[in-house]
């Protein structure tokens, strides 16, 4: 990964902010073996490989998260925040678990919801089809917990739309699965919507954390916007 070159956004005495690419894998899951953001950060940042919680996994093995405060699945692009040593570490997390930090992501969707401007409160569980995924639909398995995303259209055509949306609770895989229950699933999402055909020229999903915004221990607030990445550009022209 030495050949990937990743763009910091924002970086301080106590945090870094970056624009992970697509295809970028957080932090190993203990069976792949690929270079991850994890791997890049303790290359650049050593001093911060024991910042955060490791994930101990059944195996015993340990697998380190150094700063990783929150997590985007590996397709999608944008904006991260990752902390440099403890104290910011803890203050991050907690508010993420209060849910006051703002994320902002776009993504292009199949078709046009019947709204323009709406909000998918839709709880989220276990999909009845496969342990890897979630579902909001019925018949969800397991333990339904809340899931609220809000949304407004930016662009459209007559075969997909551009969106604007803001998961107001941090659920996993939450702004794909909220859109597949409305049945406008995110382009090229080869797990939630595998049968459909890509589009917009998108050879990954077209999710991209666009906007964050948190506070720092000193109080200080910081909104990083992160640019968008080529396919990004590209779709947006076409549409």
């Amino acid at each position: 990964m030495n050949k990937m070159e990743i763009e910091i956004l924002y970086e301080d005495e106590d945090l870094v902010v970056i624009n992970k690419p697509a295809g970028l894998t957080v932090h190993s899951d203990g069976r792949t073996k690929e270079e991850t953001l994890a791997c890049w950060l303790i290359k650049k940042y050593p001093e911060i490989k024991n910042v955060g919680e490791p994930i101990e996994l059944q195996s015993g093995e340990k697998i380190e998260k150094p700063g990783i405060v929150h997590r985007l699945d590996k397709e999608t692009s944008g904006a991260m925040v990752i902390a440099k040593n403890q104290e910011t570490f803890l203050f991050l997390k907690k508010q993420f678990k209060d849910r006051k930090v703002s994320k902002t992501y776009r993504a292009f969707i199949y078709g046009t919801p019947k709204e323009e401007d709406g909000v998918i409160d839709r709880p989220i569980g276990r999909s009845r089809s496969s342990f890897k995924l979630w579902s909001a639909q019925r018949g969800a398995r397991g333990t339904l917990r809340e899931a609220i995303t809000h949304y407004k259209i930016l662009a459209k055509n007559k075969d997909f739309s551009f969106i604007e949306a803001n998961p107001k609770t941090g659920r996993t895989h939450q702004i794909r699965v909220h859109f597949k229950a409305i049945n406008h699933p995110v382009v090229s999402d080869r797990l939630y919507a595998p049968k459909r055909e890509k589009g917009l020229g998108f050879e990954r999903l077209a999710l991209h954390s666009f906007r964050i915004k948190f506070e720092k221990p000193d109080k200080k607030i910081i909104e990083i916007e992160a640019p968008y990445p080529d396919d990004f550009k590209n779709a947006i022209n076409s549409l």
